[in-house]
């Protein structure tokens, strides 16, 4: 296979020579995690250590998704990313840039998002090409220009459209988009929603919003359209856009997450949609607290609040400084954690019935505060706190967010055994691994990963012995 095979480079490599022993990686190291990956992305890698001597001292380059698998795993362990060029092997064949801008005007954006739809689905019919290519080209700082460019103009100023001859549509009639075409889509997200909250973002009906997105939404984008029903379909499309998003890091595949997400974002200003903005914005800050870059993480959400201030409900609000208030916490800045899990109650405290609350908040509940704060203080190290809001998120699981109940289940076994209550936490690990087999999603399978590594001080322990055997086929099983 293509991926197995390489190609004469002159001389030794000793840039990745010099990068491996920075982050103290052995050659045996390295083709483990490489092939670690892979697998994760359902590939069959049989990479060895001396694979890797060869790299090194012969400057051979691995073809295929490998060098981006090499600068995922060098990556990992340094805490930062690592491009090619780093580590002598930037002859491979370069990640496609597809999805990564933010044009200015309304019509590039068009041509952006269509062109990343396009990309996604002939990477899947081809095996998943094209992300495997991309594994570890996520970078927090490509988020810089899309959130600072949303920042100073979160609307455009029109939104309707008609294709000329020679852009994309113009050399036959466009079709006429109306409201009814718009609808079909806010179905399609409503559905996928309930789907990606009951199942995870890895199960197959999740996986056809991509689908949707190139075969319903493109060709509406191309199409004709007035200012209004343009306002209303590049909103419905920044939906289904960010929902790709939300399943494709779900899934972990954060690279086409970042894509999917940056081209959400600009979306939603072209649909004059602050709010919608602002989701975005604070999935993007999700994302990048969850890879490690709180900060960034607390910049993303804060954006989102600063710019919806006036703007967005109550209840809207209080979801963004919940997220603000993750990334503080991730961050271990208590202070500022406590102030924004604070200021997000009091905006869920204000909310009333009849507020005008997107349909895409509907997830958000006194529960869902509850369980986020649950993690703020797990990052904390309060276990106390974790235990009095894992209580109240846990108090009335519903069908309908089976994903959010198995994390929550994870964070409550998590405070119970750093209460040294060992019996209550593998207890509730036991219920945790139950549910994260009921679904498809690599993040709820990365709690349980955590809890695992937590428990090692107790792995005589017979029920933790049992626990990690349930748990068995939960981890070896393909991402």
């Amino acid at each position: 296979m293509g991926w197995l095979m390489s190609r004469e480079q002159r001389g030794p490599n000793e840039k990745l020579g010099a990068v491996l022993a920075l982050a103290g990686i052995s050659n045996a190291g390295l083709a483990r995690r490489v092939n670690d990956l892979g697998a994760q992305r359902g590939l069959t890698l049989r990479y060895d250590k001396t694979s890797v001597a060869r790299w090194v001292s012969k400057g051979m380059v691995p073809q295929g998704v490998a060098p981006h698998l090499i600068a995922a795993a060098i990556g990992s362990k340094l805490g930062r990313p690592v491009p090619l060029h780093e580590i002598g092997l930037a002859d491979a064949d370069p990640a496609p840039e597809v999805g990564l801008t933010f044009p200015r005007g309304v019509g590039a954006a068009v041509r952006s998002a269509t062109e990343l739809y396009r990309l996604d689905v002939s990477g899947r019919r081809g095996g998943g090409s094209v992300w495997q290519s991309l594994a570890g080209s996520f970078s927090v700082s490509a988020y810089a220009t899309p959130a600072s460019r949303w920042l100073i103009n979160p609307a455009d100023n029109t939104a309707g459209r008609e294709p000329a001859e020679g852009e994309p549509g113009g050399d036959v009639p466009a079709q006429r988009v109306g409201h009814s075409d718009v609808s079909k889509l806010r179905e399609a997200a409503e559905d996928a929603r309930r789907w990606d909250s009951k199942y995870g973002g890895g199960d197959w009906r999740s996986s056809m919003v991509p689908e949707c997105l190139r075969v319903d939404a493109a060709p509406l984008l191309l199409g004709a359209y007035s200012d209004d029903v343009g306002r209303s379909l590049f909103g419905a499309t920044a939906e289904l856009t960010r929902l790709a998003g939300w399943m494709a890091f779900d899934t972990g595949q954060q690279e086409a997450a970042q894509r999917y997400y940056i081209q959400a974002l600009r979306l939603a200003r072209a649909a004059a949609d602050v709010p919608l903005g602002g989701y975005v914005l604070v999935s993007m800050s999700l994302q990048a607290t969850y890879r490690g870059f709180a900060d960034e993480g607390v910049d993303l959400a804060q954006a989102a609040v600063e710019r919806n201030r006036g703007l967005a409900t109550a209840r809207t609000m209080s979801f963004f400084r919940l997220v603000e208030a993750r990334a503080h916490a991730k961050a271990q800045d208590a202070q500022a954690a406590g102030a924004a899990l604070r200021a997000a109650e009091s905006w869920l405290e204000r909310s009333r019935e009849g507020d005008a609350d997107p349909s895409w908040l509907g997830f958000y509940t006194h529960d869902r505060f509850a369980a986020d704060a649950a993690e703020c203080y797990r990052d904390l190290k309060a276990p106390r706190q974790v235990r009095r809001f894992t209580e109240q998120a846990l108090s009335r699981p519903t069908e309908e967010y089976v994903r959010s109940h198995g994390l929550r289940l994870v964070v409550s076994a998590v405070a119970e055994l750093e209460s040294g209550n060992l019996d209550a936490a593998c207890a509730q690990g036991t219920r945790a691994v139950e549910v994260a087999g009921r679904i498809s999603s690599a993040r709820t399978t990365e709690y349980v990963r955590d809890l695992l590594h937590r428990l090692e001080p107790y792995g005589d322990e017979p029920r933790v012995v049992e626990l990690r055997e349930r748990a068995r086929p939960l981890l070896v099983a393909p991402a």
